[in-house]
């Protein structure tokens, strides 16, 4: 029996990750069997502005992940982060078909897609994710599976997560121009979610934050769903360069006391100052986003903390007295077996892996579960009804 092979690849503004992973008959979640990483050259922003450095960065990260897997790759699930990517909700309804009054899937089809058309001119954006956020029925709310149900009217509440145009052409071409064929490209705060929360967690509601070298996500579930996905153009190179200024060393050596090391040697309290006034800044965006979409201090599960940024010492008390919400910065969770010993992965890894995860239930897939409705609705749909 040929080996179920599955690979995700996360283009970050600072690093450049693939995972190699092994999907198992009866096993929930695929093994690690391979990890690749190389410096991001070429990216700002999570934009690519040098096209031949992002590809040879890809390249490299793409060989070690090669070597330490033993499998050659041709073809990965691609993240897409960068502050182009952002969601929004629409509406639609559509007048149940059938004569019983069923609601078919073809119903829920064309509700979808009067949803996209309602969302309007989209600007040189590109949606990538389509995700039924709740249904109606004449009127009431639909709890479980709308297929089946009859009525008169459906209507459905759509997220649409969606990104620069150009943006995404060009990330998809610097691993098409590294040898990899895209299966699909995924936003990577969803991404993320597959492993840094679980299921009870985005039912009850609950925020996932990575705080990047250039970049803060968020993206928001309730009923084991996402409702909202937002990146914010500030990230923890922010705080590597007030570090820098106020206390008037280099970047390296700002970078260095950032991670904690070193700290003894310059003055305590000014530099507490310094690293909580941009976390300050960064969660005070984040409420006010929470606060637009109506969640600010309504989210049972909190908040979960991941990205390079959340190793900083006072990111988690900092985070709960701002946003006023549990919150907990995830650390080391993924298990990686490629050296033939366990060895645990921390949370800048998430993305990579969450590809693999996503990936395992789509691998033998012809027909896409993402990006536009009239492609994607029928296998959507089935894979978040209950």
């Amino acid at each position: 029996m040929a080996r179920k092979i599955v690979v995700g690849i996360d283009v970050g503004t600072s690093l450049v990750r693939v995972v190699v992973a092994e999907c198992f008959p009866n096993v929930e979640i695929p093994r690690i069997i391979g990890t690749g990483v190389a410096e991001s050259r070429g990216l700002r922003h999570g934009y690519i502005i040098q096209p031949e450095e992002a590809t040879k960065s890809i390249e490299k990260a793409i060989k070690e992940a090669e070597k330490n897997s033993h499998i050659t790759i041709k073809r990965a699930f691609l993240s897409l982060g960068g502050i182009s990517l952002d969601s929004t909700l629409s509406s639609g309804s559509a007048v149940i078909s059938r004569g019983d009054s069923e609601v078919s899937e073809g119903d829920i089809t064309k509700a979808l897609d009067e949803s996209r058309k309602n969302l309007g001119a989209l600007n040189n954006k590109k949606i990538i994710q389509t995700i039924p956020v709740g249904f109606k029925i004449d009127g009431k709310d639909v709890h479980g599976r709308a297929v089946g149900m009859k009525g008169l009217k459906l209507e459905v509440k759509t997220l649409f997560i969606t990104c620069l145009k150009q943006h995404m052409e060009d990330m998809v071409s610097a691993v098409e121009d590294a040898g990899i064929q895209v299966i699909e490209v995924v936003a990577s705060p969803l991404a993320a979610s597959y492993v840094a929360v679980n299921k009870r967690q985005k039912t009850v509601g609950c925020a996932i934050v990575n705080i990047g070298a250039e970049t803060v996500s968020l993206i928001v579930f309730e009923n084991d769903v996402p409702i909202s996905l937002h990146v914010f153009q500030i990230g923890s190179t922010d705080i590597t360069s007030d570090i820098a200024l106020g206390l008037r060393v280099s970047l390296e050596e700002a970078e260095v006391i950032k991670r904690g090391d070193k700290r003894e040697q310059y003055p305590r309290k000014r530099l507490e100052e310094i690293i909580e006034a941009r976390l300050t800044d960064i969660f005070e965006l984040i409420d006010n986003h929470l606060k637009k979409i109506g969640r600010s201090g309504l989210l049972p599960a909190g908040i979960f903390i991941t990205g390079g940024g959340s190793g900083i010492a006072t990111v988690e008390d900092l985070a709960r007295a701002s946003l006023a919400l549990p919150v907990k910065v995830i650390g080391k969770e993924v298990v990686d077996m490629s050296s033939g010993k366990p060895r645990m992965l921390d949370s800048t890894w998430f993305v990579s892996y969450g590809l693999c995860v996503l990936g395992k239930d789509d691998h033998e897939k012809e027909v896409s579960m993402w990006g536009d409705i009239s492609s994607s609705a029928k296998d959507f749909i089935k894979s978040l009804l209950p």
